[in-house]
């Protein structure tokens, strides 16, 4: 049983609130030309994310007050509401296709990303049963196959739409999770052999996904097409030296590199914040994931640790991923930087989690 909860860690709490109010800014500064050229508004998506954030915010302050026991109960429902959900977006006329992936439920420019909320579902139901199961879990077929059965299959169903992106950072988030759980290293590696298969057929199956991997070996063979993302990404982080060119100062939000205020905002941070900038806002999810990993090592019980495990692994997994993206140390997989870049299902969704993190800290030994 938890013991009596005490304050949240409040490390977490201004890392959290530093990167969300760095994020606010910086969609501002990314959007702001785009956003008037379409809307006519320049405001347009900045107060569109100001009002996800606040609803983020009262979900944040909602799990982090809810004892996260709760979510025991609750993770089997969110995750087969989420794999309906799955299902339902891949229907034509149902799921709407935005950026060349039937990824979206919603009506107009509002929506939700079922692939989003999986990622927590996942997490959750994971936790729980591998806290009951974790006297089997170094046994393949009892133990490991069935977690890793259910989420090849969310994977499946994701990279249906596709969204790589989102699938991965599901994957990755799980296998820390299970990983930590106790699951044998010599099992995880067959498989990960396998995994590595499996995902050369799924790039050879698209040929924009090879176009990305050609792209990201050589973005010059062609640096109007499968480059272009790249170059105009590193044309924004190389002229930002040290301190950058200043705030508002961006030369490749001018309808040179494609949408800054998304999967590329860190370009832009870069351009105009320079190295001082970058590395400052990489130091707060450091302190942020530092955090996560001590409440995991000082939760009260299995399940708490798994959790916070899984929840820290879903924003240490994205950071990496985006960021590596943007440095061009990664092909590109179309994924945000976590409580920075624009989008309402990210943002809401990571402060969810985050509150139940936070939660877990309260009850830490």
């Amino acid at each position: 049983m938890a013991k009596g909860r005490s304050a949240p860690d409040v490390w977490m709490i201004i890392s959290i609130a530093l990167i969300l109010s760095i994020g606010l800014v910086i969609v501002y500064s990314a959007s702001a030309v785009l956003a008037f050229h379409e809307f006519g508004d320049k405001f347009y998506y900045v107060k569109r994310q100001f009002i996800f954030a606040l609803l983020g915010i009262g979900a944040l302050i909602f799990t982090m007050n809810a004892n996260y026991q709760i979510w025991k109960k609750w993770g089997k429902v969110a995750l087969i509401v989420c794999f309906v959900l799955l299902v339902i977006v891949l229907i034509p006329g149902v799921g709407v296709v935005r950026g060349g992936a039937r990824s979206w439920l919603g009506i107009s420019s509002f929506g939700i990303q079922p692939s989003e909320f999986m990622k927590l579902a996942m997490v959750l139901f994971l936790a729980k049963w591998l806290a009951e199961k974790q006297q089997t879990i170094t046994l393949f077929t009892r133990g490991l196959l069935p977690p890793l059965g259910l989420m090849g299959l969310a994977f499946g169903l994701i990279m249906l739409q596709p969204d790589l992106g989102s699938g991965a950072v599901m994957v990755g988030a799980s296998l820390l999770l299970i990983f930590t759980a106790g699951a044998r290293i010599s099992h995880l590696g067959s498989l990960a052999l396998v995994g590595v298969v499996g995902l050369v057929g799924l790039i050879i199956a698209e040929p924009y996904r090879l176009d990305r991997i050609t792209g990201f070996l050589d973005p010059w063979s062609d640096p109007l097409g499968k480059g272009y993302q790249i170059i105009q990404s590193l044309y924004a982080i190389g002229p930002g030296g040290l301190v950058g060119l200043g705030l508002g100062m961006s030369r490749q939000k001018f309808s040179y590199l494609p949408e800054p205020q998304t999967d590329f905002i860190f370009s832009i941070l870069s351009e105009e914040l320079g190295f001082i900038g970058g590395a400052a806002l990489i130091t707060l999810f450091a302190i942020l994931v530092w955090r996560g990993i001590r409440t995991a090592i000082a939760a009260p019980d299995t399940f708490g640790s798994l959790l916070a495990v899984g929840i820290t692994g879903i924003v240490g997994v994205q950071v990496l991923i985006n960021i590596g993206v943007v440095i061009g140390a990664m092909p590109v997989t179309g994924i945000t930087l976590p409580l920075v870049s624009y989008g309402g299902s990210s943002l809401t969704l990571l402060l969810t989690a985050l509150g139940i993190l936070l939660n877990i800290s309260r009850y830490s030994r």
